[in-house]
């Protein structure tokens, strides 16, 4: 009981904390948000209003920061984002709530397959170490751990979409005609192709020498020696006593990771033009949209904290000491 509570207490002030620099951050860019916003309906602007969407985007000077920072925690909790400064005059929940389906599906599977393939292919690299194989997928992993998201995702672009033609070059879904049904799902999963792609290969050497680092440190252990001396199936002895105490550093890192879904790839979705949380939260500082800004990092913040009290309950689970 008092390690739960302990982990909530951290929980909300951590949280605490985040909306406050949440709050402040955005604050600190130069220039004026309505200044910007009314420069699309050209460059002479009448100062009353200018004066006029400060006040429309609670932006007004005679509001103090500190009252400007209570309406923003109230507004915050109550789940009221304001307009975004971008897509005026679009409320933020409306912008996340196109926006949010397309991350959550393209960036959390990716990070769902790459984890179970990493995963499996490190244990089997800490378990025939001493073995080719074993140095292979090491040096494999390696490789791919040095490449950098944007550098693959604009190959894969040129390669595989502009030169060979073979995928689409942008956009989450064919807009050249109405897709229904299983139809839209088809063209969904097809755009989608590249953009995971480039996750995946992106993020498995990470998996791969996470795991098979903890199984070489499992391997040394006592009661592996023992199973082996008992005589046990190698396969039995890999999967049930070295990677099933091996895997729980990896499972915080999962879970870290999934909570970091909410952000998306944020240089994957700009390069293929993915309409996407990423996507959004770079437009969002290019046009110092604040509301939409405060807004995505809310939901970040808020999500990889969850995931991060999700995976200490669950770890104190699998592993009892943790609990002390």
């Amino acid at each position: 009981m008092k390690y739960i509570l302990n982990r909530l207490f951290f929980f909300v002030i951590t949280l605490f904390f985040a909306l406050t620099l949440n709050f402040v951050i955005p604050r600190l860019m130069p220039g004026d948000p309505a200044e910007r916003l009314l420069m699309r309906f050209g460059p002479n602007i009448d100062d009353r209003a200018i004066e006029a969407m400060r006040i429309a985007l609670g932006l007004d000077k005679e509001k103090d920061l500190f009252t400007q920072y209570v309406e923003y925690l109230k507004n915050t909790f109550t789940g009221n984002f304001g307009i975004s400064y971008l897509h005026y005059p679009v409320p933020v929940k409306q912008v996340l709530a196109s926006s949010l389906p397309w991350t959550l599906g393209l960036v959390g599977t990716s990070t769902i397959i790459s984890f179970i393939l990493g995963t499996l292919l490190g244990v089997y690299a800490g378990w025939r170490r001493d073995r080719k194989i074993g140095s292979g997928i090491l040096i494999f992993s390696l490789c791919l751990r040095s490449i950098a998201y944007f550098w693959l995702a604009m190959l894969f672009l040129y390669v595989f979409g502009y030169r060979l033609g073979w995928f689409p070059l942008a956009n989450a879904y064919s807009t050249k005609e109405n897709l229904y049904g299983i139809k839209f799902v088809l063209s969904v999963i097809y755009h989608a192709v590249l953009p995971s792609m480039t996750l995946i290969v992106a993020s498995l050497g990470n998996w791969i020498l996470t795991m098979r680092n903890n199984m070489i440190s499992v391997l040394a252990e006592d009661y592996i020696i023992l199973a082996e001396a008992k005589g046990l199936d190698e396969g039995y002895i890999m999967l049930r006593y070295a990677a099933r105490n091996a895997i729980l550093p990896s499972i915080t890192a999962f879970g870290i990771s999934l909570g970091f879904v909410v952000s998306g790839a944020l240089l994957t979705e700009i390069v293929y033009s993915y309409p996407g949380v990423g996507y959004q939260l770079y437009r969002a500082v290019l046009s110092q949209d604040f509301p939409l800004i405060q807004a995505i990092f809310f939901f970040v913040s808020l999500s990889v904290l969850l995931a991060n009290l999700v995976m200490d309950f669950l770890y104190a689970f699998l592993d009892p000491r943790v609990r002390g």
